[in-house]
């Protein structure tokens, strides 16, 4: 599968920027990791965090950069990193899905009133093309969930690395 190819808006300093998201795909290996939402419990207390403490790791295997891919616009995700302290993971901020559709990861979460959210899960991206992809069970489209975070941990992620 080739990761979908959109346009993002970015803020630099007090203009917005069009990029591509072949830019932080082209001609790199990364790790990306998508959850539900900025500010929420098990995203903010445990898998961006997460993330962040491994983030030394997965470089050190040959990963270009990790990405956290979120439904969230760009100031609600620069923000939310901010708050956390995130220091060294990187941010797609796909506010309106559009990337996240493409995955065929965006899902209706109305139990939570949460409207459109990206499903959580992790993936390596080679050059545009997905290597390996962990998607957490029961993808739904009613938000009928626990709020699963299991197999996008970063340690599947680091194991898989490590064995390839």
């Amino acid at each position: 599968m080739i990761v979908p190819n959109v346009t993002l808006k970015e803020k630099i300093g007090p203009d917005w920027h069009d990029v591509e998201t072949k830019e932080y795909f082209q001609k790199s290996k990364v790790v990306v990791f998508s959850l539900p939402g900025a500010y929420t419990p098990v995203c903010s207390n445990e898998q961006l965090p997460d993330y962040e403490k491994n983030y030394d790791s997965f470089i050190s295997l040959g990963i270009d950069e990790v990405y956290l891919c979120t439904v969230n616009d760009f100031c609600v995700t620069e923000a939310w990193l901010k708050s956390l302290r995130i220091e060294k993971v990187k941010f797609i901020a796909d506010g309106s899905g559009e990337f996240t559709r493409g995955m065929n990861m965006l899902v209706w979460k109305p139990n939570q009133n949460f409207g459109f959210r990206s499903w959580r899960y992790s993936m390596i991206v080679d050059n545009m093309k997905v290597e390996k992809m962990f998607i957490e069970d029961n993808l739904n489209n009613i938000g009928n969930d626990t709020d699963p975070y299991e197999v996008s941990k970063p340690e599947y992620l680091l194991d898989y690395l490590q064995s390839n």
